[in-house]
């Protein structure tokens, strides 16, 4: 405790898509000789696989996206650690699980200053780092003890005097990577964090049509009614993962003038999934599973499709072993970079067997600021969650039936719409009035779970049919079990080392609603210690 004082398409369109800060003092990282490649690390907010264009994904246009992978590697099997923001970033900081992260495991608490993250290791080896837009967030870094966000400084002066809809970002995303470029001292290497706000919600209703787009040409995920309101809000979420896409688009080309792009890493992919009932804050597939591309014009093969399991808490270490840091902490990632650079590594790199995801709380939106728990394994073909509460409602409390208007009393106003851990959109609210109309839609989002989900990824990616009581794969289902509980017990998560509400106690810094119970923001809930 912090101790304070105050459905997969084909990858056969993808061939045809592709044809400042001051340096930390007094540190004891070596600092490499040689020249050593920058990085750009482009993480959207809130974007599921399959959804760029380098997919095949129908109606979505990402052509920066697709040229990195044009020039190097995409990924089709890429998993973040966790299908909320804070954590997600946090695992990725760090490279480590959130079970192993203490207050930083849950969403929108502390950041301890105890966890080293690879950014102050890339600063104090001689790399110039900063961000713009999103960083490590939602959360409080500054009572935990850092003197800046985990990230690095920040470049977020510079914003547009419009954008073409009311859910866009006013941060000129590109004209702050140039701030920092051109106040960087000349011939450093840099790692710079564009962290994007999009495609985050909330969206302008109709934006996505309102610039051309096409219902039609609207991929629904197999657990929503394919109708036109879900349509159209599919719609505006491709149109600020669009938006995205066209700001990295302009750094990239501002590296090619400045003849950097040759010798600069640039990875773009997601912190969680897309912001719709049974994706992001959820361990099933569309929550966890998010695009990545890779490339390294100077040194890493294009047009490369990888479908091995990486997780991006491998990221950490890779950019550590690429900048050629010794004595790196421990982390829980292992580095791709054998991967990425085959032959050039005297190890071969190992693909994994499994990929490990988590949550906690998400949101305020139980009676005592509970959270979720649940922890998942990810194979090639199955996806195994284990549901340590399921007595919960996994997307938190429905509101009573008489605040269905959300007019009767302050109490009820303040927990309307319910379920708020499924941020609010057209297609929420109209699930939420069309239960009985969208049954299956309206259980995988919303009803209680059982304490086991076991689902066959290849047969159904969209996470709609659990097979965890099918006897034909019981055997599967206990091996996966072990294995998770194993991991997780090795890896010393609370939740399996006698400790199993710890994670209920840490502080929460966003909004906290009129629920019964606990509901002190910032504070720890001293029932759980």
């Amino acid at each position: 405790m912090i101790n304070r004082g105050k459905s997969y398409i084909s990858l056969a369109l993808f061939s045809a898509l592709t044809g400042g800060s001051l340096l930390a003092g007094n540190s004891n990282v070596e600092k490499p000789e040689g020249k050593r490649p920058n990085i750009l690390f482009a993480i959207a907010d809130d974007q599921s696989f399959p959804y760029a264009s380098a997919y095949g994904t129908k109606g979505i246009r990402t052509p920066s996206f697709d040229e990195v992978a044009g020039k190097g590697i995409l990924f089709t099997n890429a998993f973040v650690a966790a299908p909320q923001c804070s954590p997600s970033r946090a695992a990725i900081l760090t490279g480590k699980n959130i079970w192993q992260l203490e207050e930083a495991g849950t969403h929108s608490s502390y950041f301890p200053k105890k966890f080293t993250v690879f950014t102050d290791l890339l600063e104090k080896s001689g790399y110039q780092i900063g961000f713009t837009g999103k960083p490590w967030a939602p959360g409080n870094w500054q009572d935990a003890g850092w003197s800046r966000n985990p990230v690095g400084p920040e470049y977020n002066l510079k914003l547009f005097n419009s954008v073409p809809a009311s859910g866009i970002s006013v941060i000129d995303y590109f004209e702050n990577f140039k701030d920092f470029y051109t106040q960087k001292e000349a011939g450093t290497p840099f790692f710079f964090w564009y962290g994007g706000h999009e495609p985050h919600r909330i969206y302008e209703d109709g934006s996505g049509i309102k610039a051309g787009m096409k219902l039609s040409d609207a991929v629904v995920p197999p657990f929503l009614p394919d109708v036109n309101l879900v349509k159209s809000d599919v719609l505006d979420y491709y149109f600020e993962i669009e938006w995205f896409d066209t700001q990295l688009g302009k750094m990239i080309q501002f590296l090619r003038e400045k003849g950097e792009l040759d010798n600069t890493i640039i990875v773009v992919t997601a912190d969680n999934g897309m912001p719709f009932p049974a994706a992001k804050a959820n361990l099933r597939e569309y929550g966890t599973h998010v695009p990545l591309a890779i490339c390294w014009p100077k040194e890493i093969s294009g047009k490369r499709v990888v479908s091995e399991l990486v997780g991006l808490i491998d990221l950490a270490p890779t950019f550590l072993e690429i900048a050629k840091i010794k004595d790196v902490p421990q982390m829980t990632g292992k580095s791709l970079s054998s991967l990425l650079l085959p032959g050039k590594d005297k190890a071969k790199y190992t693909p994994e067997k499994y990929i490990l995801t988590g949550r906690e709380r998400h949101s305020h939106a139980r009676p005592d600021d509970l959270g979720y728990p649940a922890r998942a394994i990810r194979t090639a073909d199955y996806l195994f969650v284990l549901n340590f509460k399921p007595d919960r409602w996994p997307a938190g409390d429905p509101v009573p039936a008489t605040a269905k208007t959300g007019k009767e009393g302050n109490n009820e106003k303040s927990l309307w719409p319910g379920y708020h851990d499924i941020d609010d959109s057209p297609t929420k609210l109209m699930l939420i009035e069309n239960s009985t109309k969208y049954p299956g839609p309206f259980r995988f989002g919303y009803e209680k779970r059982p304490a086991e989900e076991l689902y066959s990824i290849r047969e159904d990616p969209g996470c709609t049919k659990n097979l965890a009581e099918d006897p034909k794969l019981s055997t599967l289902k206990n091996e996966l079990r072990k294995t998770l509980e194993k991991e997780l017990k090795a890896q010393g998560d609370p939740r399996m080392n006698g400790k199993e509400d710890l994670f209920e106690s840490y502080p929460r810094f966003g909004a906290m609603r009129d629920f019964p119970g606990f509901k002190e923001k910032g504070k720890y809930n001293t029932k759980y210690k």
